[in-house]
């Protein structure tokens, strides 16, 4: 079953049941997101990225994660998950998930979807139910590299405070440098906030912004541009923990925000 949210001549669909993904978001009749294969917007919970070779330390104690981007584990487990529907409303939705196996911590995540006219708000809340963890929380969302009406190509603008240099088993090295060209899959940080720009010339302007201080950058696809804030780099639950525990829940916000051009 889909969740369908108007408000103006902006749609969002998401469907619940395959990973509380947005399946679509159409802005005056035009999606803006890939369909097909590697489609829409998917959360990235409770990690965001690679976390080197599965394995994560939490104190003296360390954690096997299956391996689905062999030798790492990537973007979390909730994306595999069915949500439950909290509340619907014409442009609000809420969706929660209990985190369990193969997670090996106790928890709820609650994603709420807020659409206006001109924008998208999304937040992620991470519980525990006992024991403190830590985690990560994004958005992984495929932005259309061509809008289809004709027009050109996406063009992408962003002034990163430094680039994570990648290593060769594509994690960040711990060394910070300046940005580099693209094309990306790369982390930058973004200490005021994430701020990216994606431009369709003479159609649409989107921007997604986000407090947190970490994006990833994937353009290599011939057909989308990815742009994906979150609350630490890749391999983050190792080298960047943010501990999640009864009176700290993690809190993550995002805003796309548009203008036709």
């Amino acid at each position: 079953m889909q969740t369908r949210l108007t408000a103006g001549d902006a749609e969002l669909t998401i469907s619940p049941e395959h990973g509380c993904r947005i399946e679509g978001l159409r802005i005056g009749g035009t999606e803006v997101l890939r369909q097909g294969e590697r489609f829409g917007s998917f959360p990235m919970v409770p990690w965001c990225g690679r976390t080197e070779n599965g394995r994560f330390r939490d104190g003296a104690t360390t954690h096997q994660l299956p391996v689905n981007a062999p030798p790492h584990a990537i973007h979390g487990t909730v994306r595999d998950l069915a949500w439950k529907t909290a509340r619907v409303s014409g442009t609000e939705a809420v969706f929660t998930c209990d985190l369990g196996d193969p997670w090996p911590y106790k928890g709820r995540v609650t994603q709420v979807f807020e659409l206006a006219e001109d924008s998208l708000t999304l937040r992620f809340g991470v519980e525990t139910y006992d024991d403190s963890f830590p985690a990560q929380a994004g958005w992984h969302p495929w932005f259309l590299r061509n809008l289809g009406n004709g027009g050109q190509d996406v063009r992408l603008g962003f002034t990163p405070g430094w680039q994570e240099e990648r290593g060769e088993n594509h994690l960040p090295t711990g060394r910070r440098i300046d940005p580099l060209p693209g094309p990306w899959d790369d982390c930058f940080g973004m200490p005021d906030g994430v701020d990216v720009t994606l431009t369709w010339p003479e159609e649409l302007e989107l921007k997604v912004s986000s407090r947190a201080e970490w994006v990833v950058i994937y353009d290599e696809p011939a057909e989308a541009v990815c742009v994906e804030p979150q609350s630490g780099p890749p391999n983050g639950l190792n080298t960047h923990p943010r501990l999640v525990t009864p009176i700290d829940p993690l809190e993550i916000e995002s805003v796309w925000s548009w203008r036709r051009l």
